[in-house]
């Protein structure tokens, strides 16, 4: 497990398209969340520790802001033949033990995540509206325990959004285990 940090994208920088698949079975788009006032892409894995650690966050984030037109959407893109864990098949399993409540998407050529830059598992990619990079960084201040948190980085972008302010400009990388990238 090699520990990365995330490589604070360009605050600005346009969303990349994508067609994907969920784990539910329906072919995803960013015309998928068109109606969706917020849009977090989340670069993630089944077995990754840091990711264990925060799903259930990300799951009651999803939960507290969905009324609030805010989409949590996450993306596994490691290479499911060296690191079975992480295969469609397991992504649906997975799923299921966690309770996700945000579309599971497959990036098995691994196109769609090199083309957003991202290197670790989470990796969390932030939009408004118009689907321009406000918020590239960690979830909160303390990845390994939920009953420390003093800081809800992540969260507080999304409340920035939602009430048309300027989302702080200080951001810190998100961490945790590299993308899993298939050798050719």
């Amino acid at each position: 497990m090699a520990l990365l940090h995330s490589t604070m994208v360009p605050l600005g920088t346009d969303t990349i398209d994508f067609k994907l698949s969920g784990i539910d079975g329906v072919e995803y788009s960013l015309d998928s969340f068109a109606g969706n006032k917020v849009l977090a892409i989340i670069f993630m894995c089944n077995h990754c520790p840091y990711v264990k650690a925060v799903i259930q966050r990300l799951i009651d984030l999803q939960e507290e802001t969905l009324n609030q037109g805010v989409r949590l959407v996450g993306i596994n893109c490691n290479d499911a033949q060296k690191y079975p864990d992480d295969s469609f098949e397991n992504m649906q399993k997975v799923a299921m033990e966690w309770g996700m409540n945000f579309p599971y998407l497959f990036d098995e050529s691994q196109k769609v995540t090199k083309k957003y830059a991202a290197v670790c598992t989470p990796d969390i990619y932030l939009y408004g509206k118009e689907r321009k990079l406000l918020y590239r960084g960690r979830i909160d201040d303390n990845w390994e325990h939920a009953d420390q948190v003093t800081q809800r980085n992540l969260k507080q972008a999304i409340d920035c959004i939602l009430a048309e302010r300027d989302v702080p400009a200080k951001q810190l990388p998100s961490m945790g285990c590299s993308i899993k990238w298939k050798v050719f």
